[in-house]
């Protein structure tokens, strides 16, 4: 069994596209990727040298299959993927215009948001070393939430680390739910994600060394302030670190924080310590962001360890 079991929602892309860009009213083309936090990280982590699986449900529909001929040229284990013909793959739709992008989500009912504690692959999750989670993977329901609280408690009996990445996202549950319900899981989290943006709103500090006190008296060991620009703080009760960030010509930042997770879990698993790992993951959050979409910029160790050699 995988070594790093992600549990969440995928979902396929259709980003918006016109055939002649430069004539507004010119016929529009969907071109098809694909999303879903917890899921770009396990192909960061797989891409970056992880052992690493996925627990979710899926359609048995269109969309689902492409996931899982996604997976399958990943290297991501999709044992414990269950496919539901009652219920559809989740998507949304990416639309542009002279304001920018507009995501529109059809996931209400989907497969991965009727999942609760029963649906848990118990022993596969005992038999990993780290389960990754995030806020939206437990915004997309209340089953969907309790079921992610079950996998917690089962990783922690078993001995096994639970990474916990907050993710936030308004648009699925109010401000006040969504602090209680990320807050009690990263208070059982052994690595918590958090990106200041979202901790500045769960928490009301605004301070990074502040926000990172509030995480590590939840009772997490290990806080990973993500900074954007400004790179990442390591915090533990220890140390403290801000690990700065690496230049590059970005063009699009979409799935970088999951690249970053992915990237660091697969480093963290290999035995890199919480530094050296937030370092490359730092580097390879960055080179995502010089390529189009989630999955295809998350770059592999070759190009990773090409921008650290040149920055070191």
């Amino acid at each position: 069994m995988p070594n790093l079991l992600c549990m969440g929602e995928p979902m396929l892309e259709l980003n918006q596209r016109r055939r002649q860009p430069n004539q507004p009213g010119g016929e529009i083309l969907y071109l098809q990727g694909h999303g879903g936090d917890t899921s770009n990280a396990a192909i960061a982590a797989a891409r970056n040298g992880a052992s690493a699986g996925y627990i979710t449900a899926i359609g048995r529909d269109a969309p689902g299959e492409s996931f899982m001929a996604l997976w399958a040229r990943e290297g991501v284990d999709s044992s414990t993927v269950a496919r539901n013909a009652d219920a559809p793959t989740g998507l949304y739709v990416v639309s542009h215009d002279q304001e920018g992008h507009h995501f529109t989500f059809y996931r209400a009912g989907s497969a991965a948001s009727r999942m609760g504690p029963r649906d848990v692959p118990e022993e596969a999750i005992r038999g990993a070393r780290m389960l990754h989670v995030s806020g939206i993977s437990q915004a997309i329901s209340h089953s969907a939430c309790d079921a992610v609280f079950h996998a917690i408690e089962v990783a922690k009996t078993a001995g096994v680390g639970v990474s916990y990445d907050t993710n936030l996202r308004l648009a699925l549950w109010p401000r006040a739910r969504a602090a209680a319900v990320i807050h009690a899981g990263v208070a059982r989290a052994d690595v918590a994600l958090p990106s200041l943006d979202d901790a500045r709103v769960l928490t009301g500090l605004e301070e990074p060394d502040a926000i990172a006190d509030f995480y590590l008296r939840l009772g997490c060991p290990l806080v990973l302030l993500k900074l954007g620009s400004k790179g990442v703080m390591v915090a533990t009760a220890d140390r403290r670190e801000r690990v700065a960030a690496f230049k590059v010509e970005a063009v699009d930042a979409t799935g970088a924080g999951d690249t970053f997770a992915g990237s660091f879990l697969a480093r963290h698993l290999a035995g890199d310590d919480p530094f050296t790992a937030a370092r490359y993951a730092n580097a390879a959050a960055a080179l995502s962001t010089t390529g189009y979409g989630a999955v295809a910029p998350i770059p592999r160790p070759d190009a990773v360890n090409a921008l650290l050699s040149g920055q070191s």
